[in-house]
């Protein structure tokens, strides 16, 4: 019980101090999706992230050019590496070919943290996206840049996708005194959903000595040979575990999830809690797999101890599969709409409970540990959380070609809050509402998308019931309308303009005008919702008068829920009552 707590504890600091984004994705593999479309959605949840669209232009560089290594959490200067000859136009996590990136940080063992190296989990992405077109080929760049320059991050799952395939890497450091990462990557089958949400979710896979699809690093180039490769990993994923006295048993059943971050109560319950949500929304028998993701019930043969060397005896025997066949096929509206998620539907749904208030608010403040008469109790950790400082749905269209098919579908704040913009992967600005420098967590900025999107869900979070639904009614009527008008008649329209230079131009203007316009609409939304819902009433215009020179306000004062007040009275006794 002790090292269940301590685990707690350690992720509850993790989700209230934003020292590791405690982030959340869902990959759709072509074949799944209704328009053929590879997905992956991403929400990067921290309380000191600001929410902004990066933009790393396309660019040719002289020989010898270096390249100055960031710190993506911190901003503190790594190191330098040798720049590529030519880097590719990124757009958030998103580049101009359609390759896409996105990441949850699970953490692991802490004794494999802060490796020899300058490359940390962000500046792999970013400096991946520049220099890859496909998933294949991230895969490469990514294992040489940890092989060559060390890997200086905690644990991570990264979500890949190009415009026909979506995989899963997950990797992790060496520790102190060594250089380097082992990692496994695996292609989801096509027609199939996953999804990771800071816990890592590979556990066994097939090793290359056995199976003609899956290869070593060493054997990188057969990647590009086969494309029925559908699995890659680090050579020494195996044999650094046993020389490390971290796993001891056959090689065919070693898993990796298992050996480098063993679930435990937290890992299921803040954590895989999350993916299992995503996949009862398309398919069945999740029911079953509740009792390990609530954590409540993790079946092992023998009892984990943390620190211990680990056995198969010792993996959970009822995790949920990596993957799943959907009922039906998977839209991008119905990825925004997985990001939504307060476990609604299920006994744990936040807006169900005391805890929810009058108003049925599903948030909890941080921390999200407590502890009650001795008892210790924790607060859900949903999809869906008032601390996301920046989320996307990156849509790769194989049916559109350059420049037309990428689209990173981008949202700030808390994902039930916000709008998601389509933004195009070939734009060479970005708006100003979204841009770099307007604005940061400690400087208000009146045109800055996040700051507007923070005063709204703010706002719902103190009269949710009645403000949360207008949110909802004008959120679904911009998303819809660009999903099923604005962005196909775009799509057709820039497709006839000869020359790409001039099609580069018009989506570049369509996304930095949908997104400032939707930044303004956003801040009016607001003033009107709050102009109706001050004081805790609900005020609505009325027809004027003739010849009266004011415009009636009609002021209701709708009660509090009828729970709120039955649990008021049970606390207070008397003390209101009238005689």
């Amino acid at each position: 019980m002790k090292k269940t707590l301590s685990a707690i504890m350690a992720l509850v600091l993790i989700f209230a101090f934003g020292e590791a984004n405690a982030c959340t994705n869902f990959l759709i593999t072509k074949g799944a999706s209704t328009d053929g479309s590879c997905m992956i959605s991403y929400a990067a949840d921290s309380h000191v992230l600001y929410g902004e669209l990066y933009h790393y232009p396309a660019k040719d560089w002289p020989a010898g050019a270096m390249l100055d290594v960031y710190d993506w959490d911190g901003g503190m200067y790594r190191g330098q590496i040798p720049q590529v000859a030519h880097t590719y136009n990124v757009v958030g996590n998103m580049n101009e070919w359609q390759l896409a990136i996105g990441e949850t940080t699970y953490g692991g063992l802490e004794s494999l943290w802060e490796g020899d190296g300058i490359i940390d989990y962000g500046s792999l992405i970013y400096i991946t996206l520049q220099r890859a077109k496909t998933a294949r080929e991230a895969i490469k760049c990514m294992g040489e840049l940890v092989a060559n320059y060390g890997y200086v991050s905690e644990g991570e799952s990264f979500s890949i996708c190009d415009t026909e395939e979506v995989w899963i890497l997950e990797m992790i450091g060496k520790g102190k005194g060594n250089k380097g990462a082992v990692w496994v990557a695996r292609r989801i089958p096509d027609g199939y959903v996953s999804g990771h949400a800071n816990q890592a979710r590979i556990t066994t896979f097939p090793l290359a000595k056995k199976n003609k699809t899956s290869i070593t690093f060493k054997q990188i180039d057969k990647l590009f040979k086969d494309k029925n490769i559908d699995c890659v990993y680090a050579d020494d994923v195996i044999s650094f575990a046993k020389e490390m006295k971290l796993y001891n048993g056959p090689d065919e059943k070693f898993s990796f999830s298992d050996v480098y971050n063993p679930v435990d109560f937290s890992g299921a319950r803040f954590c895989d809690l999350r993916v299992w949500a995503m996949f009862n929304k398309v398919t069945d028998n999740m029911k079953d797999y509740w009792g390990y993701a609530t954590g409540r019930d993790i079946q092992r043969v023998q009892p984990y101890k943390a620190g211990m060397c680990q056995t198969p005896d010792n993996f959970p025997t009822n995790r949920m599969p990596l993957w799943v066949l959907p009922n039906k096929k998977v839209s991008v509206l119905d990825m925004m709409d997985f990001m939504r998620d307060h476990l609604e539907g299920t006994e744990l749904d936040m807006s169900q409970d005391v805890g929810a208030g009058p108003f049925h608010c599903p948030y909890r403040w941080r921390p999200m540990e407590f502890e009650v008469n001795g008892a210790t109790y924790v607060h859900e950790r949903t999809t869906a959380t008032q601390q996301t400082g920046f989320s996307f749905v990156a849509q790769s269209r194989g049916q559109y070609e350059w420049p037309i098919g990428g689209i990173i579908w981008f949202g700030v704040d808390d994902t039930d809050n916000t709008v998601y913009c389509p933004m195009y992967t070939c734009m060479t600005e970005i708006p100003e509402c979204f841009r770099e420098g307007n604005g940061s967590m400690s400087e208000w900025s009146e045109t800055s998308a996040f700051w507007t999107f923070n005063e709204m869900s703010n706002w719902a979070y103190t009269k949710y019931d009645y403000i949360h639904p207008e949110i909802r009614k004008s959120q679904r009527e911009m998303e819809e309308n660009w999903v099923n008008k604005a962005v196909p008649e775009l799509d057709k329209r820039v497709d006839a303009i000869k020359g790409r230079e001039a099609q580069v131009r018009e989506l570049t203007k369509f996304s930095c005008d949908q997104a400032n316009k939707m930044t303004q609409s956003w801040k009016k939304l607001y003033h009107n919702l709050f102009m109706k819902y001050m004081d805790g009433n609900v005020n609505t215009v009325q027809p004027t008068k003739p010849g009266s020179k004011y415009t009636p306000i009609k002021s209701e004062h709708p009660k509090y829920s009828d729970d709120y007040y039955q649990i008021l009275i049970e606390k207070t006794g008397d003390k209101y009552k009238a005689y």
